[in-house]
Formats: structure tokens, C-alpha cells, sequence
């Protein structure tokens, strides 16, 4: 077990989602790390931005195939009629795909409970069955799927398949939301700072201990992911205080109380939404132009001396 430990606790490679010094993250990275070396299914239970994307592939990398593809089906976005055909040759693979290095070890379907039930159906015809001696000499790989929130209300309600749940949830990996892990926030933070100073080759801005106890206070409603993006944000702004207060003025238009009913209110809100979003588009804009100015404008539909004006409202980066 002492390998496997010390493996996990280098994942920051991945992404930096899978890391914590809190009691809670090292309970998960020490049951993904026994799941992995088993072959039964794991389904990976967390809000949106927790990880789940990447203690897939962790669980792929630490497994026994590791060194076969790990394929990736988002149940949200793909076409039921190809499903059964996708499904079989991914999970059931031949020995000239071994040969080959074609073969799957490892399949992950992304929300999961986005399946309707022809599609569920088709799944649970394909899943192994351990108490069937059909397959034997197939080679079937490994069965990951995850959901933003626990299925067990899904099955009862008649959403979801008893039975395809089951076969699914060989065991439970539940991330647990930043907000309650806030004693992570200092380390990720300095990772992602790291990260994204070396991938813009840009200096790293110091985080001084009131914005790091900013931080650590905040709610973070769209978790690790959105620590990120703010670090980013902070390394490409060169200014931290700046993205901070973006943050609050981002939150308070968020908590605008309904009650009130005022006009003011309204405006306020309608106002600064319009603002977020407006920064948000421009903000991808020059990360995918890697800061080319005129071409983000031309991506924009807008003129290059009206994207420099608005660059300079939202806060002019530091080179």
C-alpha cells in the first residue's frame, strides 16, 4: 500500500484535482488507490469542478491496465444510436486489439445519469456479469462512471435502473466540494499560480496573507475548477487584489436579495451580470489568441480600439 500512497500524493501531474493535505482528501486518495488495483467498478460521486474527470484517470493509471487506452464516453453529449456499437468495441476487446495497442483498459462514462432508459438498458446488456461464465474469454476492461450527485434517489424515483445502478457502483468514490476541504485552498492555489505563471511565461504574483485568507473564506460554488480559473486570472493580470475584488463584486451580484423587489436592485444585478459575462468573453478570447489583441477583436466582432478600452475597464495585465 505504501507505493500506491506515495503515488497518489504526487498527483498534483494530474491537474492538480487530485491533492489535500485535509483528513478528508487523504481518505479519498487512500481508497482510490486500494480501488485501483482491483478490476471492479467505481462510480465517482461529486459536484461539478471536484475532479472527477481526473481521479478517472488517476484510478486508470494506478490500475493493472494501465498500460492500455483509457476511453472516455460523455453520456450528456453522444448519439444513442451509436451507443451499443461505441460500447461493445470499447469494452470487449480481441487479441489482435492487445497486439495492437488498440485495446481499452479502462472505460469512463461521464454522467452517467444523463442515460435514458433505452440507453440503460443497452449498458446493463453489455456490463459484465460476475455471477456469468459467458465471458470468460473476452477481455473486458474496466467499468468507471461518474455523477455530479448520488443516483440513489434517481432509482428510486424510476430515472434510473436498480439493477444497472448496482452493476455500476461496484464502489463509491465521493469527492467532497472545496468549501469543505478549505484547508487545501493555500496548496492548490500556490499549484495553479505555478502552473499557469510557467504555461504564460509570466512572473508569479505574490499572494500576501489577507488575499490568501480571502480566498480560504470563500464559498467557491464551482470548486477546484474554479480556483483555477481565478489563478489563472491572477497570473495573466499580474494583480491579485484586483481579481479578488472582481470576485466579490462577481458574488454580491449573485446575492442580490429578491425580496427587496426594488428597481435599483434589478439594474444592479442585470448590470453587473452583463459586466461578468462581458469579461468572461473577452477574457477566452485572448487566452485563445494567446494575446494577440487584433485578432481577439476580430474573433469579437468588435473594433481593436473598442477591445483596448474595454481591457483597460476590467483591468490592463502586467507584463
Amino acid at each position: 500500500m505504501g507505493h500506491q500512497q506515495t503515488h497518489v500524493m504526487e498527483a498534483p501531474a494530474i491537474d492538480g484535482f487530485v491533492y489535500g493535505v485535509s483528513p478528508t482528501m487523504q481518505t479519498v486518495n487512500e481508497m482510490a488507490a486500494e480501488i485501483a488495483r482491483t478490476d471492479i467498478p467505481v462510480l465517482i460521486v461529486g459536484e461539478s469542478g471536484t475532479g472527477k474527470d481526473a481521479y478517472a484517470r488517476l484510478i486508470h493509471r494506478l490500475s493493472l491496465k494501465s498500460e492500455l487506452r483509457l476511453q472516455k464516453i460523455d453520456c450528456a453529449t453522444f448519439d444513442p444510436t451509436q451507443l451499443t456499437t461505441q460500447m461493445h468495441s470499447s469494452m470487449h476487446s480481441s487479441s489482435q486489439d492487445l497486439l495492437s495497442g488498440e485495446a481499452h483498459g479502462s472505460i469512463y462514462f461521464d454522467n452517467v445519469q444523463e442515460l435514458g432508459m433505452t440507453s440503460q438498458r443497452a449498458l446493463l446488456s453489455l456490463l459484465p456479469d460476475e455471477q456469468s461464465s459467458d465471458r470468460k474469454e473476452e477481455k473486458c476492461c474496466r467499468v468507471i462512471s461518474s455523477a455530479p450527485r448520488s443516483l440513489e434517489s434517481e432509482v428510486e424515483e424510476g430515472r434510473f435502473r436498480r439493477e444497472l445502478y448496482f452493476r455500476l457502483n461496484g464502489a463509491c468514490l465521493r469527492l467532497p466540494p472545496l468549501r469543505t476541504r478549505a484547508e487545501d485552498i493555500p496548496a492548490l492555489t500556490e499549484h495553479f499560480l505555478n502552473k499557469h505563471a510557467a504555461h504564460l511565461k509570466r512572473k508569479l504574483p505574490p499572494v500576501g496573507n489577507k488575499a490568501m485568507q480571502d480566498l480560504v473564506a470563500y464559498h467557491w460554488p464551482g470548486n477546484i475548477r474554479e480556483l483555477e480559473n481565478l489563478a489563472r486570472k491572477i497570473v495573466v493580470f499580474g494583480d491579485v487584489q484586483k481579481v479578488l475584488n472582481d470576485l466579490h463584486s462577481a458574488w454580491v451580484a449573485d446575492h442580490v436579495p429578491i425580496e427587496s423587489g426594488s428597481r435599483a436592485s434589478l439594474k444592479v444585478a442585470a448590470r453587473a451580470a452583463s459586466k461578468r459575462a462581458e469579461r468572461e468573453l473577452i477574457m477566452r478570447a485572448l487566452e485563445r489568441t494567446h494575446w494577440n489583441r487584433k485578432r481577439a477583436a476580430r474573433e469579437l466582432q468588435i473594433s481593436y480600439k473598442s477591445l483596448l478600452y474595454k481591457i483597460k475597464q476590467i483591468g490592463e495585465p502586467k507584463t
